[in-house]
């Protein structure tokens, strides 16, 4: 069984890690995550990456066949969380 839970893929990932498959520098990731422009879930003073995040990012990227800018996503969802703070989060 804990085999298993070793070869599972991981749920997040951290922020070295994401820097890692992005091939960014973590210094770059973390300035990025904390302009609120890359998804992230901050625990404490810690910050890990969503590995569903990564997955958009790549689905997206193989879709559009385009630029991907985590900035734009980041700002949609922003967007969207504000309205529905406003709203009530419902349409009416």
């Amino acid at each position: 069984m804990n085999e298993k839970i070793e070869n599972a893929r991981p749920a997040f990932y951290t922020v070295r890690e994401a820097a890692r498959i992005l091939r960014v520098a973590p210094s770059t990731l973390y300035r990025v995550i904390r302009e609120g422009d890359f998804p992230a879930v901050q625990l404490r003073t810690r910050y890990v990456v969503p590995a569903v995040a990564l997955d958009q990012l790549l689905a997206e990227a193989t879709e559009t066949g385009g630029l991907v800018d985590p900035s734009r996503i980041a700002a949609e969802r922003r967007a969207a969380r504000e309205f529905e703070r406003k709203s009530g989060g419902a349409w009416r």
